[in-house]
């Protein structure tokens, strides 16, 4: 039996034959290519994700009211309320930690700045602060400026692991980037990119689109693909090779993100959490955000779709709302969680569909982009492993320290280039009071290899008037090529 036929024998099992249908017209390397797409397919697991898809659609109207509670006390912290040395204490178990070598990031960056009007990797975007680093760089700084204190606090010369999560589009971009960048002063052998999956596109009745004659319709797996490509990549056993128990997980777009936050880790490790969140505190009921809390006794996020207005306004005696715990993108695992979720639980992971306009070669064989949704994408979402968790924490930051998303273009006002400068130059100047200094105007940058957090900024600061544009680099600055 020839390839073709075993193929389409194959195919017509799952009813998805169709994807065959111009084989006739194609030359030797489009064959090659269709054929390369089919046999990524896992046809058994992607017909029943249709089929757990559109099941959830007709139960999304749902509302979940009735089976929410919020975070119980002993599951939460706020750093805004908890006691600064016991902050202290964490702080010094998480440097502990990361001298010691056992400390990793996952960074989430598949994601294209398409919505920035941007044709690269959203992580080698550039806001526009006065020394035009990209938000690559400034966590880059960000490791390496951890690194030096935990260093300095314990003498031992440990390395943060950085494993950054690409897509198809942008693994080699990415890859380039940091080549030519000297990957901003890190060891090259301790940053591990790899890629997200992608799962094909359907119309509403479970066919799988063509993209062209020759090419399946796919679309990225969702930041939930974390756990299948952590799996499938190699990087879980990366891990255990390298000895890494502990890893922070963020989106490449928050451009105050604290990686490999000391505090939180040490919070972690000393309540032995195997899976943790950070939230921040709902600006008001009807912020467009999930909120972390418990559904029948999980814990899980819930969108704010899937709440009455009547929920989303309760509030406690103290007048804070009763669930108010924002979900940012941001959290822990242990590499023993991330490895039982690659063996036993990642197939279980819910399935959240979008209907979308998905360009397609119809029956004639033209390539339509349709002007109305013809059709459904699937992903998975990071946070769904958390009711798999056997103690799940819950960490409260400020949102003007640690959360300014970078989403959309200057002109919608929110989340964009102009908001997120405006936030870094107001935290950094509140850095520079707190260490004595005064500083007038707004305009305030402070290197992170300077200052990872505001620290060791007193002898710099203290009784010294700065007035703006401020841009307070190291020593070391020169030291790392751009």
């Amino acid at each position: 039996m020839n390839k073709h036929c075993s193929l389409k024998e194959n195919l017509t099992k799952f009813g998805q034959q169709h994807l065959l249908q111009y084989w006739n017209e194609l030359n030797e390397k489009e064959r090659c290519l269709l054929m390369k797409d089919i046999e990524e397919l896992n046809l058994d697991e992607v017909n029943e994700f249709f089929e757990r898809a559109t099941s959830s659609l007709e139960d999304g109207s749902a509302k979940l009211d009735d089976k929410m509670k919020p975070i119980p006390d002993d599951n939460f912290l706020s750093v805004i309320e908890e006691d600064k040395k016991q902050l202290e204490f964490y702080n010094q178990e998480g440097l502990r930690q990361i001298a010691c070598g056992t400390v990793g990031v996952l960074l989430m960056a598949g994601g294209q700045g398409t919505r920035l009007g941007f044709a690269h990797p959203k992580g080698m975007y550039n806001v526009g602060l006065p020394s035009n680093k990209s938000l690559f760089r400034i966590q880059a700084e960000r490791i390496l400026k951890l690194q030096n204190l935990a260093r300095e606090s314990s003498n031992k010369n440990g390395h943060i692991i950085w494993y950054i999560m690409t897509s198809e589009h942008t693994m080699e971009p990415t890859k380039k980037y940091f080549e030519q960048n000297n990957y901003f002063g890190l060891q090259a052998n301790n940053i591990l990119m790899f890629e997200q999956g992608s799962l094909p596109c359907y119309d509403f009745n479970g066919k799988i689109l063509l993209d062209e004659k020759h090419r399946i319709a796919k679309a990225p797996d969702g930041n939930g693909g974390l756990y299948r490509a952590l799996r499938d990549s190699g990087i879980l056993d990366d891990m255990e090779r390298r000895g890494v128990l502990y890893l922070h997980a963020h989106s490449v777009d928050n451009i105050l993100i604290k990686v490999a936050d000391p505090v939180f880790i040490g919070y972690c490790v000393t309540q032995k959490a195997d899976c943790a969140a950070k939230v921040v505190e709902k600006s008001h009921s009807n912020e467009a955000v999930g909120v972390v809390c418990q559904v029948d006794g999980k814990y899980q996020v819930v969108e704010y779709s899937e709440i009455t207005q009547k929920t989303a306004e309760l509030r406690k005696p103290d007048g804070r709302l009763v669930f108010s715990a924002g979900n940012i993108c941001n959290h822990f695992f242990t590499s023993t969680f991330l490895r039982k979720i690659g063996s036993s639980f990642e197939r279980k992971l819910k399935l959240h569909v979008a209907k979308k306009k998905i360009p397609f070669i119809d029956h004639t064989g033209s390539r339509c982009c349709p002007d109305i949704p013809n059709g459904i994408k699937i992903e998975k979402f990071v946070f769904d492993v958390f009711e798999f968790a056997e103690n799940f924490v819950t960490f409260e930051v400020s949102r003007d320290e640690e959360f300014s998303a970078l989403k959309n273009m200057d002109s919608a006002g929110k989340d964009c280039a102009s908001t997120a400068r405006t936030d870094i130059y107001r935290l950094h100047k509140k850095y520079l009071q707190a260490a004595g200094g005064i500083v007038e105007g707004l305009e305030c940058e402070i290197s992170p290899l300077l200052s990872y957090a505001g620290e060791g900024l007193q002898e710099i600061a203290r009784d010294k008037k700065f007035v703006s544009p401020v841009h307070l680099i190291s020593d070391k600055e020169n030291d790392i090529n751009d």
